[in-house]
């Protein structure tokens, strides 16, 4: 399954929120240097759809806001 996220860096609290058009919200603590946010939003991703950190891969937008993730 492909999914479009939105991430939210250096967020107070950490957290997963859809939006009213279904799109994921993922808020990390994590400041976005040297892809530490990226790798909460796979380790959210993984607890939010409950299954593996690798079955969680980003296929686009590493230095974006919006991501695109292959979830297996």
């Amino acid at each position: 399954m492909k999914i479009n996220v939105i991430t939210h860096p250096n967020a107070r609290q950490p957290r997963v929120e859809k939006d009213l058009l279904g799109s994921l919200h993922i808020y990390v603590s994590e400041p976005p240097l040297a892809g530490h946010a990226n790798q909460a939003v796979i380790e959210a991703l993984a607890c939010y759809f409950r299954v593996k950190k690798n079955a969680v891969i980003l296929l686009s937008g590493e230095k974006s806001k919006v991501k695109l993730f292959q979830i297996f």
